[in-house]
């Protein structure tokens, strides 16, 4: 497998994020966001993100996310996509940003 091909392998999409709650449940601090990916429908994540983010600023916020890594339970939530971020100078998670409005489910490449 060419490095290309294990690059092909993950699934990529831009989502935007309808809502985000605080996860009670998690043991470190995180929400549970809903994200629209458009046709691919509606999916849920839960991510770290509360050092740089209140569930109002990640509201209508397009991420990017793999969306065929699998389920997960965390903290009693489905996470079933994992949305991607870089980590700050103080190792919080900042999200990758797409730079304007993109179809819903459009696929990185």
């Amino acid at each position: 497998m060419t490095p290309l091909d294990a690059f092909d392998t993950l699934d990529l999409r831009v989502g935007r994020i309808l809502r985000a709650e605080r996860n009670e449940r998690a043991r470190k601090p995180a929400y549970k966001l809903w994200l629209d990916f458009g046709p691919l429908g509606e999916r849920t994540s839960s991510a770290q993100l509360e050092a740089h983010y209140t569930p109002e600023e990640l509201a209508g916020r397009l991420v990017v996310a793999a969306v065929n890594l699998g389920e997960r339970n965390i903290a009693g939530f489905k996470s079933e996509v994992l949305v991607l971020g870089v980590p700050s100078d103080t190792g919080k998670v900042v999200l990758l940003a797409v730079e304007r409005e993109v179809p819903l489910g459009g696929r990185v490449y």
